[in-house]
């Protein structure tokens, strides 16, 4: 199917099917109950999930496969997103002008770090694309902001004004981004008993840039040039001595991994028209880092694995507070339940990162694979309960 072989022919259905009911997967618990405030099959977190999805995958065309680990991306990300601002303020709120920029500008900007960057390997390799990432970060914070060429806005953000130039706009399209006059904050909300489900024009507009992300990426996996990246991977250096040049490999793989990075940055401000400079820190960089990473380095399905899990955390566990916890553990007696609320506290709040720390922690020590390893030894032990049942009952039919 589509050049698919028949494993990654399951695999790429089994993500469309998820992603096409993620509205009603991610929310389990009735809308009135307790248990609501971890249900995540909300518009603005929906979003998040395959955005950071599309940008891990993209990283992971680079880290995954040639084992170059880039600490700048970033860069590509907020690059992403203001050319597509700059491209709802100056002709059309139509999205696909705005990512097609997006996507284009952030490769020049690939080519430019990526054929400095690429001269070095390992950890000079890291520094350099983290020094460049860094300087993106000053010039659209304080540089670019100069009133005489004011690209960026700096610590304000580049927004959307109705005093904006707008070339192609007409009379009767939505002042907001939208897809041939379809608003992306079109939000269609579905009632089914005690549940609601709300299905949202910009969640499905993304989901399908991730769906084709996906697909792109697993060709590439398959294809002669993602052998070539992991050959790179294995050792760099005995096929340079085969006479073959690698550069040109690893600066395209630098290429196709910012133009997803781009591509998402670009998905940011179809969610949301605002680009800011926080975008580009480094800080961003080292969280597509941890996504691929508890994913699993590598794997098609890891990085989208490892950002859905981290976009969880960072929305939904660190909004449990006290009052919360004092509500799980109201059975207890109160003293019990004081010593159990001030025990809990310091890894919920605004302390989840220290929560997220330990997982990744336990997560690299014990599933080097990531999320992914973890799956399949899980699948393994089931598979193996399953073939001892299997024996036991031929044993069972044979002695009578």
């Amino acid at each position: 199917m589509l050049g698919l072989n028949n494993k990654d022919t399951s695999l790429f259905l089994v993500i469309i099917v998820l992603t096409i009911l993620a509205p009603v997967l991610l929310n389990p618990f009735p809308t009135e109950s307790t248990l609501a405030q971890f249900n995540a099959g909300y518009p603005d977190l929906m979003q998040k999930f395959v955005v950071f999805g599309i940008f891990a995958i993209g990283f992971n065309i680079l880290f995954g496969l040639t084992g170059y680990l880039s600490f700048g991306h970033a860069a590509f990300l907020g690059v992403g997103s203001y050319s597509a601002v700059w491209i709802y303020k100056l002709f059309t709120y139509n999205v696909i002008p705005a990512l097609i920029l997006a996507v284009i500008v952030s490769g020049i900007f690939a080519v430019l770090i990526g054929y400095v960057s690429l001269r070095r390997s390992g950890i000079y390799f890291s520094i350099l694309t983290l020094a460049f990432a860094q300087m993106s970060f000053a010039l659209a914070y304080s540089v670019l902001s100069n009133p005489k060429f004011n690209l960026t806005n700096g610590e304000t953000g580049l927004q959307i004004y109705a005093n904006d130039l707008q070339l192609f706009h007409r009379e009767g399209l939505p002042d907001f981004p939208h897809l041939f006059g379809l608003s992306m904050v079109s939000t269609y909300k579905l009632g089914v008993g005690p549940w609601e489900f709300q299905l949202n024009v910009a969640y499905y507009f993304c989901a399908i840039m991730m769906i084709l992300a996906f697909y792109f990426a697993i060709r590439l996996f398959r294809s002669p040039f993602g052998m070539m990246l992991r050959a790179i991977k294995s050792n760099q250096q005995r096929l340079n001595y085969t006479g073959l040049n690698s550069r040109p490999y690893m600066l395209a793989a630098f290429v196709v991994s910012g133009m997803y990075a781009g591509l998402a940055g670009g998905l940011l401000a179809v969610t949301d028209p605002l680009a800011g400079a926080e975008r580009m820190q480094w800080t961003a960089s080292g969280e597509v880092v941890l996504m691929t990473i508890l994913g699993g380095t590598g794997t098609l399905i890891g990085p989208v694995l490892g950002a859905g899990f981290i976009k969880y955390f960072e929305n939904i566990f660190s909004k449990i507070n006290d009052q919360v916890l004092h509500q799980w553990f109201t059975f207890l007696p109160d003293g019990i339940e004081d010593v159990l609320v001030a025990i809990v506290h310091p890894f919920i709040g605004k302390g989840w990162h220290l929560t997220l720390g330990i997982l990744f922690m336990l997560v690299v020590i014990f599933l080097p694979g990531g999320l992914v390893e973890g799956g399949q030894r899980i699948a393994r032990l089931l598979r193996r309960l399953s073939n001892r049942d299997k024996a036991a009952d031929a044993t069972n039919v044979s002695a009578e």
